[in-house]
């Protein structure tokens, strides 16, 4: 039973929780989340644990099937060429705004960074540096633009795509060309230059989605293998979650 971080609320520690085994693939789509057993599970009572996964289903990350069966929520090629999509149109935005804004210091020591970040690739200690420096330089970007609606629709699009990135698994080279796109778009904000800002941000986007794509459809069962399977093959006590559903996105999860 998991002792209970000092000092936070059990629905946010519950989230975090779920979220994070989520993210990391731990908790695979279609699993199902029986509430007696994660609560246990996770040292909570129920009723943070419902409260829990009603903020999991708002982000889009778990679905209800039934009033008794709530699932991970499955994810695909076409969900991930439509978060592309819109994280396209909101992070282009971001950049050509920070590239405006009065305080741009900051993204000269983030291009320096990103210049030695390569180097650094070879281990998992030296990914989890990258991905902390992926986060500080979004963390940037919001502060440069100021916009907390843009800031929010952002933060929804980086929940799905931690968890999207962790699917694709880390290529070596990908990441490194990855560190030297981060370091051009870094470069045009701190120089004030947003249309090159933008165009950075488009060329590292269509890179990373080409990307994510192949690695998906090179997996031993291909993309398919990320579709939603029967409850009853991740849980005995599921019962039966009818025929089909809809998922938030409105597409049809097999059942």
């Amino acid at each position: 039973m998991t002792i209970v971080a000092e000092g936070m609320r059990a629905g946010e520690f519950a989230y975090r929780a779920l979220l994070e085994e989520i993210q990391s693939g731990s908790l695979a789509a279609g699993t199902v989340l029986a509430e007696v057993e994660q609560a246990e599970r996770l040292g909570v009572s129920r009723t943070p644990l419902r409260e829990a996964l009603r903020r999991l289903t708002a982000d889009g990350l778990v679905e209800q099937l039934s009033p008794r069966i709530t699932v991970v929520a499955a994810i695909d090629a076409d969900d991930i060429r439509d978060l592309f999509a819109l994280r396209r149109a909101l992070e282009e935005s971001t950049a050509r705004a920070a590239a405006s804004a009065d305080d741009r210091v900051e993204f000269a020591e983030l291009a320096a960074r990103f210049a030695h970040a390569a180097e650094a690739l070879g281990d998992e200690e030296g990914r989890a540096r990258y991905y902390a420096l992926i986060a500080r330089f979004d963390e940037a970007l919001d502060a440069a633009v100021g916009n907390d609606y843009l800031s929010a629709a952002l933060r929804t699009v980086r929940t799905h795509l931690v968890r999207v990135r962790r699917m694709a698994r880390d290529k070596p080279a990908r990441l490194a060309a990855s560190a030297g796109e981060h370091r051009l778009i870094a470069e045009a904000i701190g120089s004030g230059d947003g249309d090159l800002a933008a165009h950075a941000t488009h060329v590292h986007l269509h890179n990373a989605l080409a990307s994510i794509l192949d690695s998906l459809n090179t997996e031993e069962h291909g993309v398919s293998s990320l579709r939603f399977d029967s409850p009853s093959a991740h849980s005995t006590n599921a019962g039966s979650a009818g025929a089909r559903s809809t998922t938030p996105s409105g597409k049809k999860a097999r059942a």
